[in-house]
């Protein structure tokens, strides 16, 4: 495989898998995925339980690494990385969004969210500003203070994808953005996403069980037994609005 071919990709996996050793017998939740994410692709990754959606994510993301294959994050190849390097190269390229939230308890809504642009360097009133204009436009408003056990499963996955997004990151991985969210504000949530994606080419890859995401996506992956069994882009025009 040519570097010229993976610099052209915001994310590219070469025959990879992972193996987790278990009790009977091992399990392969991801079985040689090749897979290229062109820079500024609005990518949904469907498939049934267990059907190794988020381990792809977490492959994706350098936050597990491969049993063998090869990873690369916009022309870098991360498959041996350090790990000192690999968590560098996540704060300044990718936004995550997790299922379970992964707040920490003891800050704020509002602390949590500008977490990444705090490690960044960014000055407090530049990070105070675009986490309360990002509030604004996903129903957190006023609610900037509390802390997560004081907001519901979907305030906290709301203040989750803001801290997500808020830096401007080349890369978003989210897995189940949507899961705790009613439709007004999953809506909300995919607008904001969409607009980045389009105005700031910001590439997002989601794993999801919600045909709203689905929709919404202009490729669409289909994941079995940890294998791509589809692969289908669609033209912007033909995603939902």
């Amino acid at each position: 495989m040519s570097d010229t071919n993976t610099t052209q990709m915001a994310v590219r996996t070469d025959d990879v898998w992972k193996i987790y050793p278990m009790e009977p017998e091992p399990v392969e939740a991801v079985r040689g995925l090749t897979l290229a994410v062109e820079p500024g692709d609005f990518v949904a990754m469907a498939g049934p339980s267990g059907s190794g959606k988020t381990t792809v994510l977490n492959l994706l993301g350098g936050l597990t690494r491969p049993t063998r294959g090869r990873i690369w994050i916009g022309g870098e190849e991360i498959t041996d990385m350090s790990d000192k390097r690999l968590a560098y190269l996540r704060m300044e390229r990718i936004g995550f969004v997790f299922q379970a939230y992964n707040l920490l308890p003891v800050l704020t809504a509002l602390e949590n969210a500008e977490f990444t642009l705090l490690l960044k360097g960014v000055p407090a009133k530049e990070r105070h500003e675009r986490v309360r204009a990002l509030f604004r436009e996903i129903g957190l408003e006023g609610l900037e203070d509390r802390r997560p056990g004081k907001l519901s499963g979907g305030q906290q996955q709301r203040v989750a994808v803001a801290r997500a997004v808020v830096a401007d990151p080349a890369l978003v991985l989210a897995d189940e953005p949507t899961a705790n969210l009613d439709s007004t504000t999953s809506a909300a949530l995919l607008d904001i996403m969409d607009r980045l994606n389009r105005d700031h080419g910001t590439t997002f890859v989601f794993s999801t069980h919600d045909s709203r995401v689905m929709d919404r996506a202009r490729r669409l992956i289909t994941l079995v037994d940890g294998r791509i069994e589809s692969d289908v882009r669609r033209d912007t025009t033909d995603a939902a609005p």
